[in-house]
């Protein structure tokens, strides 16, 4: 249905039996977090904290934790955004079949946002210090908001149409920010707000920022939605939550055009920010499963902050995947996949593996519609041709171009294979990729900002794996009888057909210091890689070690080994390709590396890499207590 507001989808979840009211005290700082966690992970209710301490306001979280609930938020809505999305995929369908498609005006109707005069976000005003200081993890910087909708507009064309809205973490406390007068503003590379910000800079003025937080479900999904460049999510919303988005017009001090204020949020915060003025912002415990480190980030000088009367704080925990932020990821995949094919020609699906953090890892099926021609072909051993023009143009596109390890195959091979399956996509192309020729490396580029595998901040490399064919490589699932492995290495674990973990010599505990010196970090990477040169120089590719594809040598090869979702976690966050992959019996041609033997990644924690989250133990042991019988959670987890 078509929410006015968030207090109206929280009292509907809790009619359908879908929202769970804690009234015992709940602390904002790490306790909310915890609970939450739990709750997610077993699959449970939507949580309404009714008493919060040390705040009037109340929390609501979860609200997204299955996606059998969130299709239920939008149920209305996904209909009329489905319609929209195969109009765009297929243009002439909907001219074939018209009166299938009377409702398509109606649909682009409510993606045009409209200005109103007032709003119920107006009501009241309040500080910074009096909204809930919601804390996940024990190492954070301060309190953040984990839910935000930040609205910007561009300073050279302001206005709805140029407007940008995205979910940037927000700091509310901490640091050096000035009480009650400053937040901090977590915007990574490849973000939208970021055009408005560079804008700014060059027109040299400050522009205007409004964070929301709360209303219609919809407004925090259109934030994380990836939608082109140019084109405002307030359309998106407007569509999802099938009633158009009312704005309130405003003005600054000096009467000139101010951004809008989203005019059925729960709470609003307006600002101004200095392009030119940067802060320490963070750590704060990330979708990676590590923290993001402190980092110079932009500020926001606050002015009001307003409120509802039946005002709701809504928040989210991020974490080690899955959490609740992977159903935002399911929902999108199911309502722009159609889409695929139209931006991406030949490329039937991609894959973002949310057990890998997403980012670090994107799963692809391609086509080979080239003449078979490339002298690079061997009988019986195609190489990949069109696959690399596909893979190149996936690395193009947005937020896909802030991947790791891009691995491409064939659809014709399999026309059953399911990219959604890791374990069978894995043995498919592990099975068919040749080393020596079919690794394609971009070795300094951009990555994502909260991966600290790399060289620097955005900064370390990417990996195609792509391949074609017919099967070629037998995948072992023993260890070789008699193995001998290196001084240092022990433990081998067969992780799946092909892939064997390994534990290697630890190296030197990663700390919250991630600026250090060029000299420190060449010499820890030195060592790392002269363990690992040593490693791969006491094999040959002749030895039967080598029917294992890859080798991935870790901390821990009994957690690595126990479930896939540990081994994409582990292997592709602590990796960067081009200083991370080696290779038995490696050569280079024509400036073309590759290998005989096995790939083999390392996959250690690093001294340079960010701390991985751990909970606080006492506020374990305090959300323990609520799930005991009597107590609120009892049943539940």
């Amino acid at each position: 249905m078509g929410y006015h507001s968030l207090s109206q989808c929280t009292a509907d979840l809790e009619q359908q039996g879908e929202l769970l009211r804690i009234d015992v005290p709940v602390d904002p700082h790490l306790e909310a977090a915890a609970i939450q966690r739990r709750v997610f992970a077993a699959g449970g209710p939507a949580l309404l904290f009714t008493n919060v301490t040390g705040c009037r306001f109340p929390m609501v979280s979860n609200l997204f934790g299955t996606i059998e609930r969130a299709r239920t938020i939008f149920r209305d809505g996904l209909p009329a955004v489905s319609q929209l999305v195969a109009a765009k995929a297929d243009p002439q369908a909907a001219l074939r079949k018209p009166w299938k498609q009377w409702k398509l005006p109606l649909h682009a109707l409510t993606m045009l946002p409209k200005y109103v005069r007032s709003g119920p976000v107006l009501a009241n005003e309040t500080t910074l210090s009096q909204l809930p200081q919601m804390q996940s993890w024990p190492e954070d910087g301060g309190p953040f908001i984990t839910l935000p909708a930040v609205y910007s507009e561009d300073v050279r064309q302001p206005g709805l149409s140029s407007s940008n809205l995205g979910m940037y973490r927000v700091q509310l406390a901490g640091n050096e920010y000035a009480a009650n007068r400053e937040v901090g503003l977590h915007y990574q590379i490849h973000r939208s707000i970021g055009v408005h910000h560079q804008a700014a800079m060059a027109a040299g003025k400050p522009f205007r920022v409004n964070i929301f937080i709360g209303g219609p479900p919809a407004l925090p999904l259109a934030a994380v939605m990836p939608l082109p460049e140019g084109m405002s999510e307030l359309t998106f919303a407007g569509a999802l939550n099938r009633r158009r988005v009312r704005m309130i017009r405003q003005q600054d001090v000096h009467g000139n055009p101010a951004p809008a204020i989203h005019a059925e949020c729960d709470f609003c915060i307006t600002g101004t920010v200095d392009p030119k003025r940067l802060l320490p912002e963070g750590p704060f415990g990330d979708h990676l499963g590590y923290y993001s480190l402190q980092h110079l980030f932009p500020v926001l000088q606050v002015e009001h902050v307003y409120h509802r009367d039946d005002a709701i704080w809504p928040f989210t925990v991020v974490g080690r995947p899955p959490q609740e932020d992977t159903m935002f990821g399911q929902l999108i995949h199911e309502m722009t996949g159609p889409l695929i094919p139209t931006v991406l020609p030949g490329v039937a699906g991609v894959h973002a593996v949310d057990a890998a953090g997403v980012h670090p890892l994107l799963l692809a099926i391609g086509s080979e519609r080239y003449m078979p021609m490339s002298p690079a072909s061997e009988p019986g051993n195609p190489a990949p041709q069109e696959l690399l023009t596909q893979a190149n143009a996936i690395l193009g596109q947005g937020q896909l171009s802030l991947a790791k390890f891009l691995l491409i195959v064939n659809g014709q091979d399999d026309p059953q294979l399911n990219m959604q399956d890791e374990t069978a996509f894995l043995r498919h192309l592990l099975a068919r990729c040749d080393w020596r020729r079919d690794l394609h490396f971009q070795t300094a580029t951009t990555i994502d900002t909260l991966d600290y595998s790399g060289d620097g901040l955005n900064a370390g490399s990417k990996v195609v794996m792509a391949a074609v064919g017919p099967a070629r490589f037998e995948l072992a699932t023993e260890v070789p009888a008699g193995l001998s492995l290196p001084d240092g290495f022990r433990v081998p674990r067969v992780v799946m057909p092909g892939v064997l973990a390994i534990e290697g010599p630890p190296c030197p505990a990663p700390s919250f210091q991630f600026e250090v010196s060029p000299e420190v970090r060449q010499a820890a990477r030195q060592e790392t890689a002269a363990t690992m040169q040593c490693f791969v120089d006491y094999f040959n590719a002749d030895q039967p070690l080598n029917k294992f594809r890859w080798l991935v040598i870790v901390d821990d090869s009994q957690f690595v080994s126990e479930s896939v979702r540990n081994f994409l976690w582990t292997v592709f966050t602590r990796t960067n390709p081009a200083s991370d992959l080696y290779g038995i019996d490696a050569t280079i041609v024509n400036k073309h590396w590759g290998c005989r033997g096995s790939l083999v990644f390392d996959a250690r924690i690093k001294s340079h890499h960010a701390p991985p989250l751990e909970e606080d133990p006492s506020v374990t042991r305090r959300v323990e207590g609520l799930a005991a019988e009597g107590g609120p959670l009892h049943g539940i987890l």
